[in-house]
């Protein structure tokens, strides 16, 4: 391991933060921002902060699998080599899939791509992008002529007004939301409004919020076009010389929302917030749209990124510092898997699929026998297609679907269906891993070489600072070793992934007469040594703009045949379900704040799993009366899928009659607490993104018998459980449980979960038999192993001074009796919910500062506390302790 400091990037979300990484003297790993990367300035959030405690081999696959068995490299190239073969001599290359990743880095996206759409010859490869991009793409491409992000992060900084639309941007993408914050109070002029059904904590920054009505996105912003016509808003000149459609998108518009009246309506808001929405857009000449998920993630979704889109296009609005349309990406390199076709409808370097001169250009190109004509198969109908036998072959790389697909239960009788799957991954125990009949070793984070693209189209390494660990190998290498077992090992020559990028650049350049945006050429010819230490920059580069274009669309002109942008006629379309009396709620699913995707990274962090440690529904305190719910009980949410059990969480800031639940939870982490089971996979027609963010459900209260908690050093698999859900802690996993029957032994049961069948223990245990409560301890040698408390209800000790034992080296006769008692000895303290992940401050211990200390900025809160005075991400968090406390005060 190296002593000197590596710069990389970080592998969670679409920010794309610059990370130093440094094996200190001791040998333990430090991670911190990068204060020379432009996107973050040296900034990280809790995840980034935490990247040290993920890097372990814990749970890692490290050898090739063959149906469970350790096989050589030769034998399991060998075999899907012949397997892919013969199904495809069998059954046409139609018949062979991929399923790739965000997670991949560019030079990975770029040789899977080739090798099943130039060599394979079909069109069957798509990305979990489906899933959170790709209506932006579809939208993008519509208006510009191109996937093209307008913006850059520099724009946030530079308006007078920002627009968050369907975006907790301070949870999923927190460096970007403390440089809005930091702006906001650099520039009183700058304004925030946030369009989203739910407060959240991004709602903290908002001047205005608008919590329109779940789908009612595309209605919104038809009014405001037409608000925009009827003020005189229209850059007319700009129209002119630029824009087509404009007609066309303006009468639809009026025909959509013809008052503004019938828009608040719709949406379910004031209409005086309204208005005000409709003024401050209308009278503001710098202002940036930001767009995420809530866009996306809907059967509607291209349209309501066009109408966005629209209203920019309108006003001139775009191209210019501080103004603009602008999408946050939800991976790492979901831009780069763009770049290189790794969506099934695309080709490589922006060229499209269905295109016939892109088709002869990219097959001259890679000299391919021949290309497909036609798209193929996105991740639903992919997936669809595997159940029904027409995919025979299956390889995935490096996601998760079982999990992160909508209908999940569908995806997982498909992978148990399916005649071959091959999956590609770091870890050896996911819930799509556990399927595969061959399983291969993938490099991860802080291992591998390559780029990833953020956001803001800027193009940064990702460096390897450690050795790969057992037989692991990059995907690159992995895909590349494939297609020479294949027969095509002279055009999958690769060594290192710097040969690969120079691939990837030329075909960027390749037949490009200006009418591709992305285009990288000049970096064809460098060298490897300028790879190494390539510093990050943004396309397109060329020898004019040799650092990068910061910002697209300055001169006027898009990548459309005739170089105008396109306005595009849009109608609100309602969500594909509708609630009704038997399915009266909205279930919308999305991220909590210290977690990322199916948390196989962010799992094996105490820190970061201390903030948020089960799956949880939270809903507005009148449904939760409606429904009989209480905060803290568990609860069964259904849908016409299925059901799962959660906790719920009662907030005014959800909307009355919608309830969220977190999407990363799985079967590695708990039982029937899959969100993506209840969703149906209903897609956007254009874009082929499923809609996540509207589900009809019902909740109802979930009685079992008895409730409690363990905390073991040791990964339990605990049996006969109606619920659990573990999290790790520091030096142990904590678990809360419960179960509908009640065991005849207490002692039995609890010594069945916490000990080895043959081992003899030293067991301390307490029972009120009236009471219903149960506790006991395992020590081993004077320390503690694991406890257990289990009681009649949800009124349960608290749990954190528990934890802190597990880092003492000897527990004392009082602690012993506490550990009976349920109560914490002299010195213990409970600091409650963890809201500073990364100084370890709880809940409790801030509104202590906050009522008795007289803390009352978070400022005062950091300087005695210590609390959000590292990566920042707490903020929001302590801001609503301050209000709540101020408003109760």
């Amino acid at each position: 391991m190296s002593s000197d400091e590596v710069n990389t990037t970080c592998p969670y979300c679409g920010v794309g933060c610059g990370v130093a990484a440094k094996f200190n003297s001791d040998g333990m790993l430090s991670v911190s921002g990068d204060e020379a990367h432009p996107s973050n300035l040296g900034r990280v959030c809790s995840k980034g902060a935490a990247l040290h405690e993920t890097v372990n081999l814990e749970g890692r696959l490290l050898t090739p699998e063959i149906s469970g068995e350790q096989v050589s490299w030769d034998q399991a190239l060998t075999t899907i080599a012949e397997r892919f073969s013969a199904i495809i001599e069998q059954h046409g290359p139609d018949a062979v899939a991929f399923y790739v990743s965000g997670q991949l880095l560019t030079e990975d996206y770029y040789v899977a791509n080739k090798l099943m759409k130039g060599f394979i010859g079909s069109a069957n490869i798509d990305t979990n992008s489906r899933l959170c991009m790709s209506s932006t793409v579809a939208g993008h491409k519509r208006a510009f002529g191109g996937d093209i992000v307008p913006c850059s992060y520099d724009d946030l900084e530079q308006a007078n007004l920002v627009v968050l639309v369907g975006s907790n941007t301070a949870w999923c993408h927190p460096v970007l939301f403390r440089r809005l914050t930091r702006a906001v109070e650099d520039n009183p002029d700058l304004q925030v409004v946030q369009i989203d059904p739910r407060q959240n904590a991004t709602t903290q920054l908002a001047d205005l919020h608008l919590p329109i009505k779940p789908g009612s996105d595309a209605l919104l912003f038809a009014g405001l076009l037409s608000y925009l016509e009827e003020t005189g808003e229209g850059d007319d000149i700009f129209l002119q010389q630029s824009v087509d459609g404009v007609k066309e998108t303006l009468s639809a518009a009026r025909t959509t929302a013809p008052h503004i009246e019938q828009v608040a309506q719709g949406c379910e808001i004031p209409e005086q917030d309204l208005i005000s929405f409709y003024n401050l857009f209308a009278r503001t000449e710098r202002v940036v749209t930001v767009f995420s998920q809530g866009i996306n993630q809907s059967s509607s979704g291209t349209d309501k990124v066009n109408s966005i889109i629209n209203c920019h296009l309108y006003t001139g609005r775009i191209g210019q510092p501080g103004m603009g349309p602008f999408s946050l990406t939800g991976q790492p390199n979901a831009m780069g898997g763009r770049e290189v076709g790794g969506l099934s409808n695309q080709l490589a370097a922006h060229m499209e699929l269905e295109n016939p001169t892109h088709r002869k250009l990219v097959q001259e190109f890679w000299s391919s026998p021949k290309l497909p004509e036609k798209s193929g198969l996105k991740a639903v109908d992919m997936f669809r297609a595997v159940e029904e036998g027409g995919i025979k072959a299956l390889w995935i790389m490096g996601t998760n679907p079982a999990v992160s697909m909508p209908d999940s239960s569908q995806v997982r009788r498909a992978l148990s269906k399916c005649e071959f799957l091959v999956v590609s991954d770091c870890m050896s125990d996911t819930d799509t891993v556990n399927l595969a009949q061959v399983r291969l070793p993938a490099l991860t984070w802080g291992e591998r070489s390559g780029t990833v693209t953020n956001s803001e189209r800027r193009i940064s390494r990702q460096r390897p600072f450690m050795p790969s660990p057992g037989e692991a190998r990059q995907d690159w290498w992995i895909i590349s070793q494939v297609a020479g077992y294949m027969g095509f090992a002279a055009h999958f020559p690769y060594l290192q992934p710097a040969e690969i990028f120079r691939e990837h650049a030329a075909l960027s350049a390749w037949g490009n007469n200006d009418d591709r945006a992305f285009n990288i050429g000049v970096l064809s010819t460098i060298s490897d040594k300028d790879y190494a230490a390539m510093k990050p920059m943004q396309w397109p580069i060329s020898d004019q703009a040799p650092y990068g274009t910061q910002r697209m669309f300055v001169d006027g002109k898009y990548f459309t045949s005739n170089r105008r942008a396109r306005m595009v006629t849009v109608k609100q379309r309602p969500p594909a379900h509708s609630t009704n009396r038997e399915w009266p709620l909205v279930l919308n699913t999305g991220r909590v704040r210290d977690h990322w995707h199916t948390m196989t990274r962010t799992g094996k962090s105490s820190r970061l799993a201390s903030h948020t440690i089960e799956p949880y529904a939270e809903m507005h305190p009148a449904d939760a009366h409606r429904y009989r719910l209480t905060e803290g009980a568990l609860a069964r949410v259904t849908t016409t899928l299925g059901q799962i059990i959660v906790r719920i969480q009662v907030t005014g800031g959800q909307r009355p009659g919608s309830i969220f639940v977190p999407m990363h939870w799985n079967d590695q982490f708990t039982v029937n607490g899959c969100v993506n089971r209840l969703v149906i996979s209903e897609t956007d027609p254009l874009s082929g993104q499923p809609e996540s963010k509207h589900m009809p459900a019902r909740v109802e209260p979930y009685a079992p018998s008895w409730y409690g908690f363990m905390f073991s050093r040791r990964l339990l698999q605990p049996d006969n459980l109606s619920y659990w859900s573990r999290s790790r802690g520091d030096g142990y996993w904590r678990y809360e449980i419960a179960g509908e029957l009640l065991p005849d032994d207490w002692a039995g049961a609890a010594r069945n979960w916490l000990c080895e069948e043959t081992e003899q223990v030293d067991w301390v245990e307490y029972f009120d038999h009236s009471a219903q409560r149960y506790r006991a301890a395992r020590f081993v040698d004077g320390i503690l192993e694991s406890s257990v408390f289990i009681g009649p209800d949800i009124n349960l000790p608290p749990r954190d001074w528990i934890g802190h034992m597990f880092a003492q080296e000897n527990i004392n006769a009082a602690e012993r009796a506490s550990l009976l008692s349920g109560i914490a000895p002299a010195g213990g303290e409970d600091i409650g919910r963890i809201i500073c992940a990364c100084n370890r401050v709880g809940e409790k211990r801030i509104l202590e500062g906050i009522m008795d200390q007289g803390l009352d900025t978070v400022e005062q809160i950091g300087e005695c506390l210590g609390a959000g005075t590292n990566c920042g991400s707490c903020i929001p968090d302590i801001k609503g302790l301050l209000t709540a406390c101020l408003e109760t005060a």
